[in-house]
């Protein structure tokens, strides 16, 4: 296995951080990183903040379910999926854009997406720990409002950055399921009783199958910041389809 690869199935979320601080050419190296990764016409449909305000990362922590290691981090990026800067590029060409719609909106989600994973390698290569934070969806109100996010940009994912603790480093990855369980071969497939049964054997601990996913589906599936994702969801894409309320120009 190449270096490459032992980083991949080595890394693991990092939510406990050293002291030390990141250094700036560490840092441009994974912002570097972050620029390489592939995008949909090389258009780069994302926007990256470098949160370094002590207070917004303090009032991240509490938007994002409220979670303190946020705001102890070293390094706090949000990739925004950007479908407003190209319009700024059309019309100082004279031209006349459209607006944009949901296709252009999932098109730069995957351009951000994929940056921040690039992001989250470099920092991996460096010994620097990461986490995504997906909770930067939620409160869309005053998350908009906090990061300053005008009509047409949307915050897809945020990434913390620091050096783990040696508990962090010595922390159990939690394990993956098996190439079998999540490749369909040409097309999709339901897996029946027996192949999901199979699929979660030795998972459930001392819990049967029922009660080990009835306890997960209520704390992810049916918990309150599930539902806040997809409120919050809902409201992007209605500003972002009519251009109006916390979107108006």
């Amino acid at each position: 296995m190449n270096e490459i690869l032992k980083g991949l199935h080595s890394r693991k979320s990092v939510r406990v951080f050293t002291e030390k601080e990141i250094s700036g050419e560490d840092r441009n190296s994974i912002l570097a990183a972050a620029l390489q990764a592939p995008s949909a016409g090389c258009q780069l449909l994302y926007t990256i903040l470098d949160i370094t305000d002590g207070q917004k990362k303090e009032r991240l922590a509490v938007l994002c379910d409220n979670q303190p290691f946020i705001a102890k981090a070293k390094l706090v990026l949000v990739f925004c999926a950007d479908c407003r800067k190209w319009l700024s590029f059309y019309k100082e060409a004279g031209l006349e854009p459209r607006k944009p719609g949901v296709g252009d909106l999932l098109l730069a989600v995957e351009d951000a997406l994929i940056a921040a994973q690039n992001a989250v390698t470099a920092a991996e290569s460096l010994g620097i720990g990461s986490c995504y934070i997906g909770d930067v969806m939620e409160n869309a109100e005053e998350m908009k409002a906090l990061l300053q996010l005008p009509a047409y940009v949307y915050p897809a994912c945020m990434l913390v950055f620091g050096y783990p603790t040696a508990q962090q480093q010595e922390r159990e990855k939690p394990e993956r399921f098996g190439i079998s369980d999540i490749v369909c071969e040409n097309g999709y497939r339901d897996k029946n009783s027996q192949e999901i049964r199979e699929m979660f054997a030795g998972r459930t601990g001392a819990k049967s199958y029922e009660e080990w996913m009835e306890t997960f589906w209520k704390r992810k599936y049916e918990s309150d910041f599930s539902r806040e994702m997809t409120r919050s969801m809902e409201v992007y894409l209605e500003d972002f389809l009519k251009n109006d309320g916390i979107c108006k120009e």
